[in-house]
């Protein structure tokens, strides 16, 4: 019995199957068949949370003066700022080095930043599993108070990191001046990322300010899901999405403007 496939469903299977070839060929080009190879996607954000949380720990055992385990709170708050750091840093200059993949026919250049989102996003969520899961077998940590709400605050991270990340990455595409002024940027937006203090410790109106920018408001959400009604949290949803919307709206159209002129 045969089954008719429509144009879109062969579309998406293309460009499945085009992202997924890209995503390995990604992985042999960075890390190599040599040593840990690939494994090493999931190990680097590994031991560098891993390793924030023990230096936290060894300076502070009170955990910033508030009634919180240092180590939830580090891996809560480093794991999302490697998430959206990496992800979008990767995209910057993306098309560039891949540009002779572009002769064939069904690899476009919006395939090039998903690839390197998606290792991204998958290694850094693995990692953050693995050890959240690992101190919570050892007793270091307490289990998750509502996994939903930190599975709602990691993709709604997620998707600000894409859409952000696809344009900056097609905005280096027009001048490299944006590469080398996003590095700072992302130094600059640590401070108000959510990652280094909740928004129940600071005044009002420095919490305001705070929350005007998307990623410490899935930050806040996501551990209101890890430690539940144990602490005050702010985030709002609804003007979250409708950032993230509004980025990649502007992302979509700016690589939609980019691949017209790269293939010029």
């Amino acid at each position: 019995m045969l089954t008719s496939e429509t144009p879109l469903a062969r579309a998406v299977r293309i460009q499945v199957r085009v992202v997924f070839a890209l995503i390995m060929r990604e992985i042999i080009t960075r890390y190599g068949r040599h040593n840990i190879g690939f494994a090493w996607l999931f190990g680097e954000p590994l031991l560098f949370t891993a390793g924030i949380a023990t230096l936290w720990n060894l300076l502070n055992e009170g955990g910033h003066g508030h009634d919180l385990n240092v180590t939830a709170f580090a891996v809560t708050s480093y794991s999302t700022v490697l998430l959206w750091r990496n992800t979008i840093g990767r995209c910057t200059l993306a098309v560039e080095p891949n540009a002779a993949l572009l002769f064939h026919r069904n690899v476009r250049i919006i395939d090039l930043f998903y690839a390197r989102i998606a290792l991204e996003v998958i290694g850094t969520t693995f990692s953050m599993l693995v050890i959240i899961s690992t101190c919570v077998l050892l007793g270091l940590i307490d289990p998750p108070a509502d996994v939903l709400d930190m599975a709602a605050g990691w993709m709604l991270l997620t998707w600000y990191s894409a859409s952000l990340g696809l344009l900056i990455g097609a905005l280096t595409e027009y001048s490299e001046l944006v590469e080398r002024l996003w590095h700072p940027i992302s130094y600059f937006q640590l401070p108000v990322s959510g990652a280094f203090v909740m928004a129940s410790w600071l005044p009002e109106n420095l919490r305001d300010i705070m929350l005007l920018f998307p990623a410490p408001n899935c930050v806040e959400l996501f551990r209101h899901g890890y430690f539940g009604q144990h602490v005050q949290t702010y985030y709002d949803v609804p003007y979250t999405m409708i950032v993230c919307a509004v980025l990649s709206w502007l992302a979509l159209a700016a690589v939609r403007d980019v691949s017209i002129r790269v293939r010029r």
